[in-house]
């Protein structure tokens, strides 16, 4: 199945010159969203993950059912007070501004291998921080899984070397 035909482009959002690339029309196909599923099954099965973790809110659509269909745990990382419990924070700069994202403390025990995914691999800012977080946890990040990677903003350069898989780039 060549899942870029479920991928549309969006010329210039949310600002000019950005190539936005909108997934809904993959997760609106049933087989092709079941698809996408099934292959990072296999990575997740590969590295032996415990456990997935995914960033607010894409890494959520992913990741829900990919841990579903393992019959293992899915961790959310979110952005600041949408959590309500204790968290640990990484805070990280963008190219205008900042941002930080949290995780529930004591949620990923230590030892685990963990499965980072997420929609998109772009810049690496929001995979830097999880990975951080996770490490922080004293859990093991086993791998990455993106349905996309932009490759020409080099995000794979702040993946500290773990192993990825990626199931289409532009």
């Amino acid at each position: 199945m060549n899942l870029k035909d479920y991928i549309t482009n969006v010329p210039d959002f949310p600002k000019k010159g950005i190539q936005f690339k909108d997934i809904t029309p993959l997760i609106a196909n049933g087989k092709a969203f079941r698809y996408a599923t099934l292959q990072f099954k296999k990575f997740a099965k590969e590295i032996d993950a415990d456990i997935i973790v995914g960033p607010d809110a894409r890494g959520f659509i992913f990741g829900c059912p990919l841990a579903y269909e393992l019959e293992i745990g899915f961790i959310p990382v979110r952005k600041p007070g949408k959590l309500p419990r204790e968290t640990i924070e990484y805070s990280y700069d963008l190219e205008y501004g900042s941002n930080t994202l949290c995780l529930h403390k004591g949620d990923i025990k230590p030892g685990q291998r963990v499965l980072i995914i997420d929609d998109l691999l772009a810049t690496g800012g929001t995979m830097e921080a999880t990975i951080k977080l996770v490490e922080e946890s004293g859990a093991i990040v086993a791998g990455l899984a993106f349905l996309v990677e932009l490759e020409a903003l080099n995000g794979k350069e702040k993946l500290n070397g773990h192993k990825y898989i990626t199931l289409m780039s532009y």
